[in-house]
This record gives C-alpha cells, sequence and structure tokens, in this order.
C-alpha cells in the first residue's frame, strides 16, 4: 500500500515500454530519461535530484537507476532501483518481475514522479475502490516512486537529512516528514533490524513483490 494516501494527482500518463524497455537496455537512470524526455520536447522537468519513495520512507539522492536482473534473487527474476544516494547512505530495493508492472509519469503543479504499480497489490488492495490501477495512481496509492521536487523542496530535504546520521526519512499519517537523528532511530519507529528489513523487503506483504530492501547508513 501507499503508506498514506497520497496527492491527487492532475496529470498520469502510463509508460507502457517502460519494463521492455529495461529488459533490453539493463538499466534506465532517471535523470538520463528526463533528459530524454526533454530533448525531445515531451517534458520539461530539470530537477536537481529525486526523492526515493517505499511506503513511508523517502531517501533523497542525485539519481535512481532501475537494473535488470535476470538471475533474480530467490531464484527469481527481479529489477532492482538503486539510489544515488546523499552522503554515506545506501538505499537499493529488489522486485520480483514475475509480477505485472506497470510504470506511470505523474504530475501536480510543480511536483512529478515516476512510480510502479503492480496488478497484484491492485487487485489485493485498490480493486475495491478504483476501477482501473490508472485511476489508483491518480489518487496516490502506489508504495513505490522517485518523486521529482522543484529545487527548493529538493535542497530543504536534503538539507534536513545531513543533518542527522539517519539513513532516511519517514513520512507520517499526517503527511508531515518525520527526520530520525540515527540509524538506530530509524529502525525503532520501523520496528525491525538491519538484517530483518533487508531480508523481508521492509515487512511487506508478497503481493507488493519486494524481495530485499537496503536502507543504511555507513
Amino acid at each position: 500500500m501507499s503508506g498514506q494516501p497520497g496527492p491527487r494527482w492532475d496529470d498520469v500518463a502510463q509508460l507502457p515500454s517502460f519494463f521492455d524497455r529495461l529488459e533490453d537496455e539493463g538499466g534506465i537512470s532517471v535523470m538520463a530519461l528526463l533528459d530524454e524526455w526533454a530533448a525531445r520536447g515531451e517534458l520539461d522537468l530539470e530537477p536537481p535530484g529525486i526523492v526515493y519513495h517505499d511506503r513511508g520512507i523517502r531517501a533523497p539522492g542525485y539519481d535512481a537507476t532501475f537494473v535488470h536482473e535476470p538471475t533474480g534473487s530467490r531464484g527469481r527474476p527481479a529489477f532492482s532501483v538503486e539510489v544515488d544516494t546523499i552522503g554515506p547512505r545506501n538505499v537499493w530495493e529488489k522486485f520480483d518481475n514475475t509480477l505485472s508492472w506497470d510504470a506511470y509519469l505523474v504530475r501536480m503543479g510543480e511536483l512529478a514522479a515516476l512510480a510502479w504499480l503492480s496488478d497484484e497489490e491492485y487487485q489485493v488492495e485498490e480493486a475495491d475502490q478504483f476501477s482501473t490501477k490508472q485511476e489508483a495512481v491518480a489518487a496516490g496509492r502506489f508504495s513505490f516512486g522517485v518523486f521529482l521536487f522543484d529545487e527548493t523542496g529538493w535542497n530543504q530535504r536534503v538539507e534536513r537529512l545531513r543533518r542527522t546520521d539517519a539513513p532516511a526519512y519517514l513520512l507520517q499519517e499526517d503527511g508531515e516528514p518525520m527526520f530520525p537523528e540515527t540509524q538506530g532511530e530509524f529502525y525503532k519507529f520501523v520496528n525491525s533490524t538491519v538484517t530483518e528489513f533487508r531480508t523481508s523487503g521492509g515487512n511487506a506483504p508478497s503481493y507488493l513483490g519486494v524481495l530485499e530492501l537496503e536502507v543504511t547508513i555507513d
């Protein structure tokens, strides 16, 4: 699930060839993809970086790269998202590529995000309320995304995180960010340990398709 209801997005565009392209090319950088779209006149976004989103966890970075992993994880084909993080932080996530995934570009004013949602998550959590996956995404009901803030919004989040020794920050139920001071405090809030969190995909149910999730600081 998305953790908290997200914003209502004004513009939702499905990216039907995203995962086919990932398999063909082996990797897709989000920032390079934005440059490609801008060069073709399809999108005019120049964010200074990204903020990775997994449920209520947010991790700012300079870029995020999708990587096709044919040999997979736990014996399953997979894809991963690797964040070029701020400082000595480590954030990456592996997803089960046997699920049926769709990617979307969503926009609301100056804010945009690249989101991905599986058929399995939609059927379990959203199908009773939304008639299509795209409607669910428009309502902010996606668990995973790469948020693209303007320079001011990105810098604010980066500077607040830099003042801590936490690997990431958290989004509270009221939508306000909460910045733990240390990695220990972060894992106290998520009620887990580093090893348990990594191997359980952040305590994710199987239909979310998370195989591993690393959120640490050196």
